[in-house]
Order: structure tokens, then sequence, then C-alpha cells
């Protein structure tokens, strides 16, 4: 759900690691707010903090503190700031920002606040942002903050459950897992399944459509074996830009030491500009296998494919 605030300060530093200046207006330029020290080529080009997390630390120190006194660059109120998650987005007239961290270690032995009361809110209630598209901004200028709706799409090869003769179980169990999972991490997300035979065209069409509508993710099932209508490794691996082995071949080392033939699955994943594939086999066993492993490294995954580093 969408918020919209204000901002009360907007402040910056000619050096790091000093309180930053209170100002009436800025601008944002593609790499962070021109004049400012934490400007550059990175993915924490701003700062921001809300009123509400500054009230928490007068309490502590009884006594007032100044915009700017925790380096943020916009302070805003309205909106608790750090309920965002990495690419949310927030934006005010032509300025867009998308989330990238949320809070941050202290250097050395902190703030100046930190050493005096043993805890500061920036480290775990700033939040920092990198630009999508600058502007100029004024104090009192609302913003609004847009959550990131991730597109999921499940692609079920089969012949025989697109013609009904039974159901499509393990699209089912993808679609139904992806969700917990997404639920349990706090983010909005959109999913659409499909059944569509082992056909390479339908196939092909259905993958460049998926990613050219900038869906996140997308999983198949079925066609991964050597039947000569198994055709999803192939289709997928003929789009994919970079290629993910190292996931598929710990999950066919793991299970296939119990049940030899999960190692003749060819299964795969990588990356297809902005979106993540995978080709899971058709069983619902071997579904439910590849997920527990493929969802240990999704959340890494995709921040890593945003350029967000969050090691």
């Amino acid at each position: 759900m969408s918020h919209k605030f204000s901002i009360v300060s907007l402040n910056i530093s000619d050096k790091k690691g000093i309180i930053k200046t209170p100002g009436n207006q800025v601008e944002v330029t593609d790499t962070g707010i021109a004049g400012d020290a934490h400007s550059g080529s990175w993915h924490r080009q701003i700062s921001l903090l809300g009123t509400e997390s500054i009230k928490k630390q007068e309490e502590r120190l009884n006594r007032e503190l100044k915009f700017g006194e925790f380096a943020e660059n916009i302070t805003t109120e309205g909106f608790m700031l750090y309920h965002a998650k990495p690419l949310d987005r927030i934006v005010s007239g032509d300025v867009v920002l998308e989330v990238t961290q949320i809070g941050k270690k202290c250097h050395n032995e902190g703030c100046a606040i930190k050493q005096e009361t043993g805890d500061c809110v920036m480290p775990s209630e700033g939040i920092f942002c990198r630009v999508v598209s600058g502007g100029r901004l004024h104090v009192n200028d609302l913003m609004e903050y847009v959550p990131k709706t991730f597109k999921l799409k499940v692609i079920t090869l089969s012949d025989r459950a697109h013609a009904g003769v039974y159901k499509d179980r393990s699209g089912e169990i993808i679609v139904n897992t992806l969700g917990e999972w997404f639920a349990e991490n706090g983010f909005i997300f959109k999913t659409e399944k499909v059944i569509i035979p082992d056909d390479k065209e339908i196939f092909t069409n259905e993958l460049k459509n998926s990613v050219e509508a900038s869906y996140d993710l997308i999983i198949s099932t079925g066609s991964t074996g050597l039947g000569s209508r198994d055709i999803a490794p192939s289709i997928i691996k003929e789009h994919l830009e970079m290629e993910l082995p190292g996931i598929m071949e710990l999950i066919r080392i793991k299970y296939g030491a119990d049940n030899p033939r999960a190692l003749l699955s060819r299964s795969v994943a990588g990356v297809i500009g902005k979106t993540i594939v995978y080709g899971l086999p058709g069983s619902t066993k071997a579904v439910n296998e590849y997920l527990s492993e493929i969802l240990k490294t999704l959340k890494h995954s995709v921040l890593m494919l945003h350029d967000i580093d969050a090691h």
C-alpha cells in the first residue's frame, strides 16, 4: 500500500562523517544530491530519516536534535520509513528514488549520538536510496512511498495436463510455495500460472512475452527429462544471458545420492535481463525438493541482480 508523507528538511555536507547543514531545496542528479559528499556511483546515494525516529532519540537524550544531525539527506514526517524494503520506490514530482538498504553499520565507535547514549536510530531506522530519475526537491514537498510488486510467472509444460487428462499439481505447488515465501517476507506479489503443451514455439513465446512484461521470476515445471518432447532446458538456455549452474548441480547431487534418477534431470537456472528463470522437473516430489533449495538464495539473487550490495 502506498503512503504519502512530507519533507521537513533537506540536508547536505561537503564531507562524509559530519553533520549535514539544513536547506530549503536541493537538486537531485543521477548520482545523488548535488553538492553532497555521499553523492556518487553506488547504491547509497541519498539517505532518509523520519522525525518519528528522531523523536525516539530525543527522548533518550532528553534534548532536541537538529535536522541533519544524523547525516540524513532528507528528513521526513508522516511515514515509518524503516517499514520500506529494497526495490520499493519513493516519488516526489519528477524525482524517483529506489530503496536499496534499510539501516547501516556504524563506522568505528559510531557517531557522537551513539557514543553519548550507546544507541542511535540511524543504523536501524534510516533508509538509503539510489536515484532512478532526478529533479528538484523543496521543503514541504509531498513524497509517496510506492512498494515494489513482484511479478511471478509459473509455467507448466505438459501435453496431458494441457489436454485435461490430469490436474496440474506441480504448478499449484509452486504457486502456493512462492505465495507463502513472499508473504512471510513481507513482499507484495502477483502470480500468473499457465499450462501449455510441450511445444517449442509455444514455450518460447511464453518465455519471451513474460520477460518483455517485466516478470521478476519465471519458474517452469516439466519437460526436463530425456524424452523427444522434453524441450524446456534447451529453450531456456537459448535465451539466458547468465546461467546459474551451481544451485542445480547442488540439488542434483544432494537428492541424487538417494535417488540416482534425480541425476538425469536437466533442470536449469539463469537470468534474462532482470528476470530470474528456473526450469524444474515435473514431479511434485522434485518440485518440493528444488524449491526448498532455491528459496534459500532467492532474496539475495534478486538483490544482486538489481546491483544491490547486501553482503
